[in-house]
């Protein structure tokens, strides 16, 4: 059986969509990086390490749906942001469109509260 963490480095780490343009995302938010509660959380090597590489309408939504700090203290791992409710619904959407389509994205809800 395959090792669910390996993936094909043409595919969007969170979607696995192949065939879309990738961007790089900080798993620990660079603005975060110097924050004492964060500094103590992550060993410094994990600042510039951890990285994955995600199709623009997946990193837009991450961003759109979670804070900095939510993702530097709770959603610094693939398989965490998978998880988050919000994500996986986009994710189950977005798995289904072809790597040429247009994907718009809005913050969530919450996101617009605040």
């Amino acid at each position: 059986m395959p090792d669910p963490h390996d993936h094909d480095p043409h595919a969007c780490e969170l979607c696995a969509r192949v065939g879309v343009r990738l961007t790089k995302h900080h798993l620990i938010p660079v603005a975060r990086h110097n924050k004492p509660r964060t500094r103590r959380q992550h060993d410094k090597a994990d600042f510039h390490t951890r990285v994955a590489w995600l199709c623009s309408p997946c990193h837009k939504t991450v961003h759109a749906t979670l804070s900095e700090q939510e993702l530097a203290e709770h959603y610094h791992t693939i398989d965490r942001l998978q998880a988050h409710p919000d994500i996986a619904r986009f994710l189950a959407f977005v798995r289904k469109q072809p790597p040429d389509a247009h994907v718009a994205v809005r913050a969530s809800k919450r996101r617009r509260r605040a």
